[in-house]
């Protein structure tokens, strides 16, 4: 009787797990445990194994979880001249935006920036109302596999998120949901470089990446966080670990918090992790005055 051969070490790690799967997990928990069980044995990476969970946890997950709240949406007013909101188109480097009449409680369309090239392109008169995409509607307990075969299907990247009253919400994308499983997708807009983790904008506010040291926060603002302390005894060495110690879990986009009179804005976060946060170190100190 022949031997049953091994995984070659030439088969790629999928086929290495088919092998390492012959007994049928009988739930989702035994599932993630043959997993967990699969990376000690090397049979998968980190990276792999942080996507085949992601992908679980998309399923749980719904679009509220992820989306970009109202109070963070970047749109465009259809009353303002090209003048007055390319400005801001440049400044936020987004590719879509919603286009308002007014209100954000009315969404009229959505402008692809690229569309913006016929501006400058074209002597004729410009018209946004002519170049709308038609808006797309979803509600907040909309799952994200389902949004995102909806988003495969009908070739959209944006959608607008609704509460149980029909008021607008939030926005979020395909990018919000791709996210939630193979993680942060960093664009060429993305800071990148090691020097440029902590940015002040002009409103003198400080954009700081997740990663982050928390020394080299304490530097930029002559002051001492002290998170152990403060929280828990566990403690932690990066923004991303302060923050999430603070809330007692991971945050949302959008979620707020003050640590030690700095006011911590959640800029962009997954299911896993905070990637950036905006820092004001004057709000909180001009509410005690």
């Amino acid at each position: 009787m022949d031997d049953v051969p091994s995984p070659s070490p030439k088969q790629n790690w999928l086929e290495r797990l088919t092998h390492f799967l012959l007994r049928e997990p009988e739930n989702r928990g035994e599932l993630v445990e043959i997993m967990h069980s699969a990376f000690e044995r090397h049979l998968l990476d980190a990276d792999a194994l942080g996507m085949i969970e992601g992908v679980l946890n998309v399923g749980d997950m719904q679009v509220r979880d992820v989306m970009v709240p109202r109070s963070q949406m970047d749109v465009i007013d259809i009353n303002d001249t090209p003048a007055e909101f390319i400005p801001r188109v440049i400044a936020t480097a987004h590719s879509r935006f919603p286009v308002i009449d007014g209100s954000k409680d009315s969404v009229v369309g959505i402008l692809l920036a690229k569309d913006l090239l016929r501006y400058y392109a074209e002597d004729v008169e410009f018209n946004v109302r002519d170049m709308l995409r038609p808006v797309v509607y979803i509600p907040e307990a909309k799952r994200l596999n389902v949004l995102l075969k909806d988003f495969r299907n009908n070739r959209n990247h944006m959608a607008i998120v609704v509460d149980e009253y029909g008021g607008v919400a939030g926005l979020v994308t395909i990018e919000d949901v791709i996210e939630q499983i193979v993680g942060d997708i960093e664009d060429e807009f993305d800071e990148d470089d090691d020097e440029d983790q902590i940015i002040p904008d002009r409103r003198g506010n400080l954009r700081v990446k997740g990663e982050t040291r928390i020394a080299d926060l304490n530097e930029a603002l002559s002051e001492h966080f002290d998170s152990r302390s403060q929280f828990s005894d566990k403690e932690v060495d990066t923004v991303a670990g302060l923050v999430t110690l603070a809330f007692g879990c991971v945050p949302k986009r959008g979620e707020e918090i003050v640590i030690d009179g700095y006011h911590f804005l959640v800029l962009r976060a997954d299911s896993r992790r905070v990637h950036s946060v905006q820092i004001d170190e004057h709000l909180e100190r001009h509410e005690i005055e």
